[in-house]
């Protein structure tokens, strides 16, 4: 059984920086492709970014490339976003996520664990 549990959000003024961190309860965590998605009011939920088991390689929206960095630490079974020159529109419940050991990074449709999810609320 995989278990998620996010951390980190919360609320900050456009511009700021804000890291959340996901713990992940799997057995061999380096071999689980994690992503980062976000659902904001009345939007359908959207990929931000996704990372591969080792970090060979990593996706990130356009909407949040150049200010967003997935990255993860397998020995702490921990996959991390850190967002910064946030915008109003970054306002969203950010959600951990992955699929079955093994799959493929970037294939998105595949993610069928989730976090809870963790608030973010950008100021302006």
């Amino acid at each position: 059984q995989v278990q998620l549990v996010e951390s980190g959000g919360g609320l900050v003024q456009a511009g700021g920086s804000l890291r959340l961190s996901c713990a992940a309860s799997v057995r061999t965590f380096s071999n689980y492709p994690m992503a980062w998605f976000r659902q904001a009011p009345g939007k359908e939920r959207e990929v931000v970014a996704a990372i591969s088991w080792r970090s060979s390689s990593t996706y990130h929206a356009d909407s949040v490339k150049g200010r967003f960095t997935i990255s993860r630490d397998n020995a702490k079974n921990t996959v991390y976003l850190q967002m910064g020159s946030l915008k109003p529109e970054d306002t969203a419940v950010y959600y951990c996520a992955t699929g079955n050991s093994g799959s493929y990074y970037a294939a998105f449709s595949a993610y069928h664990y989730w976090g809870q999810g963790t608030q973010v609320t950008v100021s302006s």
